[in-house]
């Protein structure tokens, strides 16, 4: 996963504290749409978390996929 750069500004607004979506809107100076979206990624790639309407930052380091984590047919 690439981070864009309202990604890299979300992360580091969430690197001082967990906040909500309007106050990182406000403080990254960024349409609230827009920082939705960057939350969205980072949460489906499990790099942030919520609590009710507060989000949290887990790891600020992208996932990377290797070559040998695509999805391979098990063995049996």
């Amino acid at each position: 996963m690439k981070l864009n750069k309202v990604d890299e500004q979300v992360i580091a607004a969430l690197k001082v504290k967990e906040q909500t979506l309007a106050e990182l809107a406000e403080q990254t100076n960024l349409p609230s749409k827009k920082v939705f979206k960057s939350l969205r990624k980072l949460f489906e790639n499990e790099m942030i978390n919520s609590q009710g309407r507060k989000y949290r930052l887990l790891t600020d380091k992208p996932p990377v996929k290797g070559k040998n984590e695509e999805e391979t047919p098990e063995e049996t």
